[in-house]
């Protein structure tokens, strides 16, 4: 990285939900980006934790144990191997950190796994 990240303008850029951008490399960590829309399906990563940050919106993280909800500024860390199913009826802006390597579809690919893609600075 050469300079700070916009994130509101990393944001504006994308055009479709669940397509997470990373926007830094943090060690072997991203810091990834998205819109949420709808329900994402359930999944879970059996080899890291996942951390969500809401920027703007509500986020609803449902796991077994029962649902977290997320506002703007909050913060929740779902343990790995927890089954989690991210939901935003109307929409959140989210911030994402987790292990490089880790497909935001964790171990159930579907049409919403998204290939790694890194905003040039």
């Amino acid at each position: 990285m050469t300079g700070p990240v916009d994130l509101a303008a990393v944001l504006a850029s994308i055009d479709q939900p669940w397509s997470p951008r990373t926007v830094a490399v943090l060690n072997d960590y991203d810091v990834r980006v998205a819109h949420a829309r709808g329900e994402f399906p359930r999944h879970s990563h059996p080899e890291t934790d996942e951390a969500f940050l809401v920027v703007s919106g509500s986020l609803t993280i449902r796991m077994d144990d029962g649902d977290v909800t997320l506002g703007p500024g909050q913060l929740y860390v779902v343990p790995k191997g927890t089954p989690h199913q991210p939901y935003a009826p109307d929409g959140a802006q989210i911030l994402l950190l987790e292990p490089s390597a880790t497909v935001n579809t964790g171990d159930s690919p579907s049409e919403y796994t998204a290939e790694r893609r890194v905003v040039e600075q």
